[in-house]
C-alpha cells in the first residue's frame, strides 16, 4: 500500500516519436481522466446559463450550428456534432416541442429532414452570444492560448478517431 508508483511493465508506446509518456494506470497520470474531468467542469458551467435559455447543452449545441446556417438536414447536423439519428432524432422533437425549430422533410429529397430555426429559436442568439462571452470570461485564456487549445483538442479528436489514416500518413 506503500507504493506509489503505478507504471505498467511494458515498453512505452511510440509512433516516430522519442519523450513519450510511460504507461500507467495511475488515474492522475491519464489524459483521458483530464478531458473527463475539464468536459464536466465547463458542461456544469453551462449549466445553469442554459437552463436559464431553456435548453440542454446537445440542443445549444444544435442551435449554434443553426445561427451559423439555418435550414441545415438532420444528417449534416448530425455529422458536424458526431451524434447518430438515434441520439439527434429525440433532441430535435424537443427543440420542435419547445417551439424553437421546426423539421420539415425536403421537397428535393423525401428521405431527408430540413431544420429551421423558428424567430424564438432565433432569439435566443444574442443571450447565447453572452454566454460565450462568459464561458472565455471563466476560461480566462488569450486568444492564442485559446485557438492552441482548441487546435490540441482537435487533434487528439482526430488521432482517437481515425487512427487508420494516421497510420497511412
Amino acid at each position: 500500500m506503500g507504493d506509489t508508483t503505478f507504471s505498467c511493465p511494458i515498453a512505452p508506446y511510440s509512433v516516430g516519436m522519442t519523450d513519450t509518456p510511460s504507461p500507467s494506470v495511475a488515474l492522475d497520470d491519464q489524459l483521458c481522466f483530464a478531458l473527463y474531468a475539464a468536459s464536466r467542469a465547463v458542461t456544469a458551467r453551462y449549466r445553469p446559463m442554459l437552463d436559464e435559455l431553456g435548453v440542454t447543452y446537445p440542443q445549444y449545441l444544435v442551435l449554434m450550428l443553426l445561427w451559423e446556417e439555418d435550414g441545415q438536414t438532420v444528417g449534416q447536423l448530425g455529422a458536424r456534432l458526431a451524434l447518430d439519428s438515434g441520439t439527434l432524432s429525440p433532441l430535435l422533437k424537443r427543440l420542435t416541442a419547445a417551439g424553437l425549430v421546426t423539421r420539415h422533410r425536403r421537397a428535393d429529397d423525401e428521405r431527408s429532414v430540413s431544420v429551421r430555426l423558428t424567430e424564438q429559436g432565433r432569439a435566443l442568439e444574442a443571450p447565447a452570444c453572452a454566454i460565450s462571452a462568459e464561458m472565455i470570461g471563466a476560461l480566462a485564456l488569450d486568444q492564442q492560448e485559446f485557438d492552441a487549445l482548441k487546435d490540441q483538442l482537435r487533434t487528439i479528436t482526430h488521432r482517437v478517431t481515425e487512427p487508420a489514416a494516421d497510420a497511412r500518413a
